[in-house]
């Protein structure tokens, strides 16, 4: 079957942008945390947060609700390592975090954010398998 045939059939996928919702671009982000945006380029090369390219200029930007007043969401850092070891990139595991699930219910990210880190890590291990 061609490639054209296969992706019309495929059901489309949100954009990552639209999905997410909220964004926030590393330079509000510096200003909101009082500290160097090359620190929000840090967190994010450690794996504490997540970017994405978005908008008309294709700026990076972290999911809002990565974010905590002070800082990144202390429960993302672990599940994001988890993720990367099931071999998900960046965009992959954003769109997972952000995709509604029928079983939890919810997305996982809104989990995480109730403080049940431990029923998504368990979810995205079973990812690699």
């Amino acid at each position: 079957m061609n490639t054209a045939a296969r992706n019309h059939d495929a059901p489309q996928e949100p954009a990552l942008e639209t999905l997410v919702g909220d964004w926030e671009y590393f330079p509000d982000l510096a200003e909101k945390w009082d500290i160097p945006v090359t620190r929000v380029h840090n967190m994010v090369g450690e794996g504490r947060l997540l970017a994405a390219k978005v908008g008309e200029r294709q700026a990076r930007a972290v999911p809002t609700l990565f974010l905590t007043e002070s800082g990144p969401l202390e429960s993302l850092k672990g599940t994001l390592s988890v993720l990367q070891d099931a071999g998900f990139t960046d965009e992959q595991a954003i769109r997972w975090l952000f995709t509604e699930d029928e079983t939890l219910p919810g997305r996982p990210v809104d989990v995480l954010r109730e403080g049940r880190k431990t029923e998504i890590r368990r979810r995205a291990q079973a990812l690699a398998w």
